[in-house]
C-alpha cells in the first residue's frame, strides 16, 4: 500500500513551483499553447485599446498565466495530497492499532515466557538436586560395591583355603579308611586265628576238666565191681 503513495508523491514533486520558471523542455513541450495564449492576449489588447503591447508586458502576462496554472495545479495536488494524507492517517491509525495489539500479544508472550523460564528454573533446580542426590548415592554405592568386592575376595580366599583343607581332609580320610580296612582285614584274620586257638584251647580245657572230674570221682568213690569203671574207661577211650 505504500508503493502508490510514494509514486504519487514523486509525481507531485515533479510539478514546477509557481515562483520558479519552467525548464526548457517544459517550455518546448508547451510552446504552442503559450503562443496561442499570447496571440489571444495580443488580439484582446488590440481590440480593446488598438495599441500593440511590448515584449515585457507579454512576458508578464505569460508569467501570470503560468502562475495561475501552477497555482491551480498546486491546489489540485494539495487536495490529492490531503486525500492521501487522510488515507495515510487512517492507515497509520490502523497500523497503530495493530501495533498496540501486537504489543499486547508480545507482552502476553513475554509473560508466558517469563513464567516458562521460572518453571524451567525451578525444574532445573530440582534436576540439579536430583543429580546431586544421584551422585551422592552413586558414590555411596560405589564405596559399598568396593567394600563388597573386598569382602567377596576375602570370602573367596577363605573358600579356596577351606576347599583345599576339605580336599586334604578327604584324601586323609580316604587314606585312613584304606588303612582301617586293611587293619580290619588283618584283625579279622587274627581274630580267625584266635578263634581257632580259643576253640582248640576250649576243647583241651574241656578234655582236661573231664579228666580231672573223672580222676576226682575215682579217688572219692568206693571201689565197686568194676562195671562203672569199665563204662568210664570205654567213654574216655581206655581199654
Amino acid at each position: 500500500m505504500a508503493g502508490p503513495f510514494f509514486r504519487k508523491k514523486e509525481a507531485a514533486e515533479r510539478v514546477p513551483n509557481p515562483g520558479i520558471a519552467p525548464a526548457p523542455q517544459e517550455k518546448a513541450s508547451a510552446g504552442e499553447p503559450d503562443s496561442s495564449s499570447r496571440s489571444d492576449s495580443q488580439s484582446g489588447l488590440i481590440a480593446a485599446g488598438k495599441t500593440q503591447p511590448d515584449k515585457k508586458a507579454l512576458d508578464l502576462i505569460f508569467a501570470v498565466e503560468q502562475m495561475l496554472q501552477a497555482r491551480a495545479h498546486a491546489e489540485s495536488s494539495n487536495d490529492e495530497l490531503l486525500d492521501r494524507l487522510n488515507h495515510s492517517g487512517s492507515h497509520i491509525e490502523r497500523l497503530g492499532k495493530e501495533l498496540r495489539n501486537l504489543n499486547k500479544v508480545i507482552e502476553d508472550r513475554e509473560k508466558d515466557i517469563q513464567e516458562l523460564e521460572q518453571r524451567m528454573s525451578e525444574k532445573n533446580l530440582k534436576i540439579d538436586q536430583v543429580l546431586e542426590d544421584f551422585r551422592e548415592l552413586q558414590d555411596t554405592m560405589s564405596a559399598k560395591v568396593d567394600e563388597l568386592k573386598s569382602t567377596l575376595d576375602l570370602e573367596q580366599q577363605k573358600y579356596a583355603k577351606l576347599m583345599q583343607k576339605h580336599h586334604e581332609a578327604h584324601v586323609d580320610k580316604h587314606r585312613r579308611i584304606i588303612e582301617l580296612e586293611e587293619k580290619i582285614s588283618r584283625l579279622e584274620t587274627e581274630n580267625g586265628h584266635l578263634q581257632q586257638k580259643y576253640e582248640t584251647a576250649r576243647q583241651e580245657k574241656a578234655y582236661l576238666s573231664g579228666m580231672i572230674s573223672d580222676f576226682t570221682s575215682r579217688m572219692t568213690a568206693p571201689f565197686s565191681s568194676g562195671s562203672p569203671d569199665a563204662e568210664r574207661n570205654e567213654e574216655y577211650g581206655d581199654t
